[in-house]
């Protein structure tokens, strides 16, 4: 008979000088303590290693895999740690978001103003500043997938978003179901 062992899902976020073994080193602590790496998202920031983890650990192994994150702190990595909670996403449908223009300050302000209006949740968000290849200032680029809200028409958030791509000097392209 097999048992299913009670595990916790904890979310870690994780920052230091970027330096080759920074992976190795969380993987090797997460791995010693019988916890299994679920998912992640890592960048090298200016010189930093800055990463998003989800692990899972047996119940009885947690306290002492948070002391083992907690003393990477020695080596230059801070570790914050939050204990993973259930998400209620019933309702919601996944759309993906693309925007690209020309970069100045105050776009992820402005479009996130939009989507939390319409209660829209951002879930993930990728952007960058690339150079343009024929502009004379850089392109502003972002991807994501957010989550729309019961009632809430693609069609009535792409014209919302319509509204502001103009005075912003970008082009926002949602895809997902159509209504």
């Amino acid at each position: 008979m097999i048992t299913m062992r009670a595990m916790e899902s904890l979310v870690l976020t994780v920052l230091g000088p970027d330096r080759p073994g920074v992976v190795e080193a969380l993987a090797k602590t997460i791995a010693d303590h019988g916890a299994s790496w679920e998912e992640s998202r890592m960048s090298h920031l200016s010189g930093y290693f800055a990463g998003l983890l989800r692990v899972a650990v047996p119940d009885e192994k947690a306290a002492g895999l948070y002391r083992a994150l907690m003393s990477l702190e020695s080596r230059g990595l801070r570790v914050v740690i939050q204990t993973g909670a259930a998400v209620d996403t019933k309702g919601r449908r996944r759309v993906t978001l693309d925007l690209i223009g020309g970069d100045r300050p105050g776009i992820v302000k402005s479009v996130s103003e939009v989507l939390a209006s319409k209660d829209v949740n951002v879930e993930s968000l990728e952007t960058e500043v690339v150079p343009a290849p024929d502009q004379g200032r850089p392109l502003f680029k972002a991807r994501g997938e957010v989550a729309l809200p019961e009632g809430l028409s693609l069609r009535d958030l792409r014209a919302s978003l319509e509204a502001i791509s103009t005075d912003l000097l970008v082009d926002i392209e949602l895809r997902g179901d159509e209504d």
